[in-house]
């Protein structure tokens, strides 16, 4: 049997997953050999990670800041609008 090594399409897709759910043992191999060998996609993992961080923080940021809440009026027009739909 000859291993065949992940596309970088698929590695994106699995690196996108990876952020979200915990990959089988068969995955967690295939993304070490794919990421053994190609630069391009260990750059991309680490630009996801950087982005899932900084929204992180962002988030932080914005929960705390209270000009950047909602008042009650403009989250109540916002759920109206959602229910009409």
């Amino acid at each position: 049997m000859i291993y065949e090594i992940l596309s970088c399409k698929n590695m994106s897709r699995l690196v996108s997953q990876a952020q979200d759910r915990s990959l089988t043992k068969r995955e967690r191999f295939d993304k070490w050999v794919h990421l053994s060998i190609c630069k391009a996609c260990r750059q991309f993992e680490a630009q996801l990670r950087l982005i899932r961080m900084t929204m992180k923080q962002q988030s932080k940021v914005a929960e705390e800041d209270e000009s950047v809440k909602l008042s009650d009026s403009a989250r109540a027009a916002i759920l109206e609008k959602l229910h009409q739909q």
